[in-house]
Order: structure tokens, then sequence, then C-alpha cells
């Protein structure tokens, strides 16, 4: 049995993480002592690797909770789930990426419109585009 240090240690995560991912029940201790210490067994570390594992690629918390459950029994489960979670995972990611592309053409159109002069920015492009509560893309549509 190790202490929380030394799961963090083995591990990677901080014991603050480590209590977190413990409060949202994604991690346990095996033991604790009449101190109230956490004592974490070789699964445990295995189960925290898994869960650091997981939150690396983006899984949420929820995700990593269900992934979990198919983990312990996986015979009551099938890939299908699992690769249904990794699909809306993926989809999430995708709409996120779109959501950037389109913050970064905004960004670089915004940069365009404006000299970025030393006058005072009584007349700044920027700051009338978003004074006007518009974005570039969404009023124009894209770049050109």
């Amino acid at each position: 049995m190790i202490k929380i240090s030394e799961l963090g240690e083995k591990t990677g995560l901080s014991p603050h993480t480590i209590r977190f991912y413990e409060k949202h029940g994604l991690i346990e201790a095996s033991q604790r002592s009449e101190a109230g210490y956490r004592f974490y067994s070789e699964a445990d570390v295995r189960r925290a690797e898994f869960v650091k594992a997981a939150r690396s690629i983006g899984f949420s918390l929820d995700d990593i909770a269900q992934l979990l459950s198919i983990r312990l029994d996986k015979t009551s489960h099938s890939c299908q789930e699992v690769t249904d979670i990794t699909r809306h995972k993926l989809d999430e990611v995708n709409e996120r990426i779109a959501e950037l592309q389109t913050m970064q053409r905004s960004l670089q159109l915004l940069l365009k419109s404006c000299s970025g002069g030393p006058e005072n920015a009584t007349h700044c492009s920027i700051m009338e585009t978003l004074e006007a509560g518009s974005s570039p893309v969404t009023e124009r549509g894209d770049e050109s």
C-alpha cells in the first residue's frame, strides 16, 4: 500500500488532483488509517493512470465515470458502448475546432482591418467592431 504522495509520484498527478478525482468518485483509496491517511493499492495506481490518460485526451469526468463502469464490468458491456462514448467526444472536439477556427478568422480580420498605429484608439476599427457587437466572420461570412 502506498500513500497519496507516492501515488502522485507514480502517476504524475498532484495530491490535490487525486483528491479532486476522489471527490468525483473516479478514484478511491483502498484503505484509510485511523488518522485518516489514504492508502492506495496497485489497482488504484492503474485506475489513476486510466483516469489521467482519459483526461489527457479530453474525456469529461462523466465520460470517465462511464468508462470506469465499463472497465469494472466488461462482460456486461459492449465495445460499441466505448466506441459511442469516444465518437461523441470526437464530435465535441471537432465542433470546438470549428469554433476556434471561426475565432481565428475573426481575429485575423480584426487585425487586418486595423492600422495598429500610434494614434489614440478613438477611431480604432477593432474597438468599433466590438462595440457594434459584431464579429467580422459572422458579419461578412468569411475572409474575402
